[in-house]
């Protein structure tokens, strides 16, 4: 995937997604000693940086494609992001998510119109049967991260933090399947090869970084946690695990209560509304802010869907 690429993507979806701020943050600047702007995906339509990638899809799917309508896996903001576009394209749209999907995530989607399905503990099982519906009823499935246009929808985030702050040296960017770190990373490393990638994920769901240690794909046993839209697996074959490979520098895996008070800390401070995948970057510069000393960092803050228990639990944290 080359830097023309995402040019092409932004060109086809710029006016139909928001160009979200990158916003500097006195207080993570102040607590590691660099310069700290925050990628306010939690700004974008839906509250997180899904439509992206869902219209870059959606938008090159076939006339006969659209009309058998589409499947899509999620543990939320996916869902959102193809319940976004399906409805502006006109495409019936089914969409399974996990049981463990936030209330508030769910009613959101429910508003879009499409057929929901609350299936299985974890986010695999909703993926596994998604495919099998796309097997049997002939419906496109639109991942939400293994796929190239998805990973080209999300990649230009990374263009528009370039643009706004050529200095970057170093960007943060949360992980569950990959495709947001994939297409930022590739985006931001044709611009400027020097630039370190960190993939950002919580100690209870370290399924990519693991997988990228082992050298393959892995199934584990994954711990509860706050940021659900980093929880789950990898589906076998995935693209995004080499490109990963490719442009993460490295990984960080950051504890739950320290994603907890994150989601506050940026509520008190930035008064932005985190949720927990989202607040895991700034989780990681408060683990250890000494790492960002001197540096100039992007932290990409994917999605603000944070339900009002967490968010209280949040602010009695901090």
């Amino acid at each position: 995937m080359e830097l023309k690429d995402f040019y092409a993507v932004r060109g086809r979806i710029g006016g139909l997604i928001r160009d979200t701020p990158t916003a500097p943050s006195a207080f993570l600047s102040e607590m590691c000693g660099g310069e700290v702007f925050l990628k306010l995906e939690n700004q974008q339509l839906t509250g997180s940086f899904k439509p992206r990638g869902a219209l870059n899809k959606m938008l090159q799917l076939s006339e006969d494609e659209r009309a058998r309508g589409i499947v899509a896996a999620s543990s939320g903001n996916h869902a959102q992001g193809v319940g976004h576009a399906s409805r502006m394209l006109g495409v019936e749209a089914t969409i399974v998510v996990p049981a463990n999907t936030p209330k508030v995530k769910i009613d959101a989607i429910r508003r879009y119109g499409v057929e929901l399905i609350v299936h299985g503990d974890e986010y695999m099982d909703a993926e596994r049967l998604a495919r099998r519906m796309e097997r049997e009823e002939g419906k496109p499935f639109v991942s939400g991260y293994n796929d190239l246009d998805i990973i080209a929808g999300q990649g230009t985030i990374g263009l528009e933090m370039a643009e706004a702050h050529p200095e970057l040296d170093t960007v943060l960017v949360p992980v569950g399947g990959g495709g947001l770190v994939s297409g930022v990373g590739t985006a931001l490393k044709s611009i400027s090869e020097g630039i370190e990638v960190i993939g950002v994920q919580s100690v209870a769901s370290p399924v990519m970084c693991e997988s990228i240690r082992q050298g393959r794909i892995v199934e584990m046993e994954l711990g509860d946690s706050v940021a659900e839209g980093l929880h789950g697996g990898i589906e076998e074959d995935s693209v995004t695990f080499d490109m990963c490979r490719e442009c993460v520098d490295d990984f960080i895996l950051v504890r739950e209560e320290t994603i907890v008070r994150a989601i506050g800390l940026m509520l008190t401070e930035e008064r932005q509304v985190v949720e927990g995948a989202g607040a895991v970057g700034v989780a990681a510069i408060m683990e250890d802010p000494g790492r960002f000393s001197d540096r100039k960092v992007g932290v990409v803050v994917s999605g603000g869907n944070l339900e009002k228990e967490l968010m209280e639990e949040a602010l009695r944290a901090v």
